[in-house]
């Protein structure tokens, strides 16, 4: 089940016109447009049933973060950029101290990847029951409700910080043209091991190829990595 490789600059489909999968413009097929449509259908189905299926785990997790740290909040909010450069509010189980935001500026030059983007292996940030939940991304469920909102999607690309777009240059702006994701190619194909540039290359490339197939190939890469828990952090 091998996914294509990067080209350099791939041909970008049209961009869709709003948040949720519209089905008009002149441009699209009316295979692009079945895409689409199924592509929110999946979205809903999958995101729903995810918050079912998860939420006695999302329980426990959000237990034992609040046992740590009685004084933050389990949940952690973050404003993020959608399609079309349009911001929205991110969730996720809180995974490090209630300060790190403010300590980030303070961290920027620990900084262990290239590109408009911040990772640190060893982040001191991170709690102890953060670390269990970054290797294997539980921390990231509660973006199913964003899924099911609309404003994500469960695969697209890696929806940015504002900061980091600021810096974006009109080619990287490019894959803001559709709606972010929960996963995609760049989180399965090594994730923390990638530089920025290459993440752009690989958000580029799926744009140019998505497909319901294709969707769904990155979605069991994506459960064999979270079982590997490598490259998280």
């Amino acid at each position: 089940m091998s996914l294509p490789t990067p080209t350099q600059e791939p041909e970008l489909v049209t961009a869709e016109s709003n948040r949720y999968y519209p089905l008009a413009g002149s441009a699209q097929s009316l295979e692009r447009r079945n895409y689409l449509l199924l592509k929110r259908c999946i979205d809903i189905l999958g995101s729903l049933g995810g918050l079912l299926i998860l939420s006695p785990l999302i329980i426990v997790v959000a237990v034992l973060i609040k046992l740590e740290d009685p004084r933050g909040r389990v949940f952690y909010h973050q404003t993020r950029i959608g399609k079309d450069e349009k911001p929205f509010r991110m969730y996720k189980l809180r995974s490090m101290v209630s300060n790190a935001d403010q300590l980030l500026e303070q961290l920027r030059s620990h900084n262990e990847v290239s590109g408009a983007m911040f990772k640190m292996k060893q982040d001191p940030r991170v709690t102890r029951i953060g670390r269990l939940i970054r290797r294997t991304s539980i921390d990231e469920l509660p973006q199913l409700w964003n899924v099911l909102r609309g404003e994500m999607s469960l695969v697209g690309p890696r929806p940015p910080l504002p900061s980091e777009v600021e810096s974006y240059t009109a080619f990287e702006k490019r894959r803001l043209s559709v709606v972010p994701g929960c996963t995609g190619l760049w989180q399965v194909s090594g994730r923390s091991t990638i530089g920025f540039k290459e993440m752009v290359d690989l958000d580029l490339e799926y744009i140019r190829v998505r497909s319901t197939m294709y969707d769904l190939k990155i979605m069991f890469r994506t459960v064999r990595v979270m079982l590997g828990a490598k490259d998280a952090y």
